[in-house]
């Protein structure tokens, strides 16, 4: 009989919702009781709203076991490894019959994904296992040239996954084409969109799978050097990177002569960035490796001509590297097979907010926005109704419910005032306020603006404080108009990503939400009841008992009314905190 393995998923979503204490339970019950079976680590499958997870295999199958404690760990294996007993109350997924979360992985495809979840990021024998650097010893093997590497590519329809959607294979061949005796490729792993975690989850999950791809990059345009440019904040994408790294230079993955392709010399090491969003931006990150102060430059001359150290440069983000390797090992046909006709292959999102499976999932282009947070979201929490999906983060916008059957491609996502962005999907219910969402995305843009463009240094902040005046009541009629002109000038004149793109939240909200901006302006209401200042808390009489509850945790002492008799606020001094309407127990409290 095969020995039983069980493995615990230790990626970020994992280690924070108690996954460590999960394994090491587990550990000392296999070490104390001495029972059998092999005990491993991964990262995360994408679930993270059932984390902790733990997966155990056994000779008759897979079984994916969700929301495990230490006392549910106890039981899982007295239960199924010893006595061979599966605890089905517990189980989320399994190949064997159906569980309670099998539309979370319907209609998924699994390309960038595909080792995440599968195996132990720290072991380079399992990433080989699973195809690991076969695509990298084929090209070695086989004496594919870089141009042949470069068409294909192309042949696959993959774009950027940064956000931008240029055309992989293209930006290789400039790079390719020209002539440097020293030249780069870099990483983008800045990941900073709110709600955004594809990336990490990526790098904590399958690093080989991204150094793969980079290597391959840097041999089809003769790269020398390699940069892996990741947010500090990320210390457990960083740690597994450079354990990554050193495996792949021991088993001669990187190096000089690698896989003995004669003057292919190539080392990649990463750099931590110190979290400016801005720094997402290429020739801002450039800037940053150089040691200089992340700030964007003018283009041209583009990076593929005169990047890094004045280098030619090709730079890719984590997503795109790691479809890499499968492309070259499958071929570019199997990879178009999937998508549309301008937006091949698959993507990945990051579904947050108020959705009920939050987590990962890697969909086929094409599919709509209705599909991912209907099917494999499983709907929005405690089924209220859906108003809205931010796509692209601060530099995105907001798709509204009656374009929930868009597909998710470039060219249909653009049409809407959105973007497709890196992959961020937060999800809107009924008791967002639209306004107070513009004002929350084109806050971190403001603070995060380099500062180098006037109309971006200057026209987000009058932008923000506009935004800020209205959702605090005092709105003033022509407001929306001042803020479509200083959006379109800021668009306009900003050198960068980050200004162009900052104004596209409140445009979005105007173009498919006015109405919302126009009650906070002349009605001095927030129709979702999120904007506290403007907000009228009342007693409801038929329903107050007088048990003074709401009395007694008022911070400002504004309710008054003997116990057992009718209460009232004192409007004129309330501060619309709300503290009454959360703690009144008979739903005596209105709120308009």
């Amino acid at each position: 009989m095969e020995t039983t393995k069980v493995i615990v998923g230790l990626g970020s979503c994992g280690i924070a919702a108690g996954g460590n204490k999960v394994y090491n339970k587990i550990k000392e019950m296999k070490e104390l009781e001495n029972i059998d079976f092999i005990l491993d680590k991964t990262s995360c499958v994408g679930m993270c709203f059932r984390e902790p997870l733990v997966e155990i295999i056994d000779e008759t199958g897979a079984y994916l076991y969700g929301d495990i404690d230490e006392k549910k760990a106890i039981e899982i294996i007295d239960q199924h490894v010893q006595k061979l007993t599966p605890v089905k109350e517990y189980i989320v997924h399994s190949d064997l019959y159906e569980t309670r979360d099998d539309n979370f992985f319907k209609g998924q495809v699994k390309i960038a994904l595909r080792d995440c979840g599968f195996i132990n990021p720290e072991n380079l024998d399992e990433y080989e296992a699973r195809n690991g650097y076969v695509a990298l010893k084929n090209i070695a093997e086989k004496g594919i040239s870089q141009e042949d590497i470069i068409q294909n590519v192309l042949d696959s329809g993959l774009r950027g996954r940064g956000g931008g959607g240029f055309p992989t294979g293209l930006k290789w061949r400039f790079a390719l084409n020209s002539e440097a005796d020293e030249k780069y490729v870099i990483c983008n792993a800045d990941e900073g969109d709110p709600g955004a975690f594809m990336d990490r989850s990526l790098l904590e999950g399958d690093p080989h799978a991204v150094i793969e791809g980079m290597i391959i990059a840097a041999f089809a345009i003769g790269a020398t050097g390699g940069v892996i440019y990741c947010r500090a904040e990320y210390p457990l994408a960083i740690d597994r990177l450079n354990i990554a790294l050193e495996q792949a230079r021991k088993a001669g993955y990187l190096g000089s002569d690698i896989l003995g392709i004669t003057g292919f010399n190539l080392d990649i090491y990463v750099k931590e960035g110190a979290g400016a969003f801005v720094c997402g931006e290429e020739t801002a990150l450039m800037a940053s490796v150089e040691g200089k102060r992340g700030m964007p430059n003018k283009r041209p001359p583009f990076p593929a001509e005169a990047g890094l150290w004045g280098k030619p440069t090709n730079i890719n983000n984590v997503e795109t590297f790691a479809n890499i390797p499968w492309i070259i090992v499958n071929g570019p046909d199997a990879y178009a097979a999937y998508g549309t006709e301008k937006s091949k292959g698959t993507k990945v999102f990051a579904l947050t907010g108020k959705i009920k499976n939050g987590g990962l999932v890697e969909v086929p282009m094409g599919i709509t926005i209705r599909e991912v947070i209907f099917n494999l979201g499983g709907g929005i929490q405690d089924d209220k109704r859906f108003k809205a999906v931010q796509l692209g983060g601060p530099s995105g916008g907001c798709i509204p419910e009656h374009l929930i059957d868009t597909p998710i491609d470039y060219d249909s996502v653009n049409a809407t005032g959105a973007i497709m962005g890196s992959g961020g999907m937060v999800v809107m219910d009924e008791t967002t306020c639209m306004v107070d969402m513009a004002r929350f995305f084109l806050d971190f843009t403001q603070k995060e603006s380099c500062g180098k463009c006037t109309f971006c240094r200057i026209g987000t902040k009058r932008m923000l404080e506009i935004l800020t005046r209205i959702c605090n009541a005092e709105g003033e009629e022509g407001d929306i108009e001042k803020l479509e002109e200083l959006a379109y000038h800021i668009k306009d004149a900003s050198l960068c990503g980050l200004g162009q793109t900052a104004p596209n939240p409140v445009l979005t909200t105007i173009r498919y939400f006015r109405d919302e901006y126009e009650a906070h302006i002349r009605d001095k209401k927030c129709p979702a009841k999120s904007c506290k200042k403007l907000l009228t808390y009342e007693v409801i009489p038929e329903m107050c008992t007088g048990c003074t509850v709401c009395a007694k945790n008022c911070p400002v002492d504004t309710i008054r009314g003997a116990r057992k008799e009718l209460h009232f606020i004192e409007q004129d001094k309330c501060t619309h905190c709300g503290v009454c309407f959360s703690k009144c127990k008979f739903d005596a409290i209105r709120v308009y």
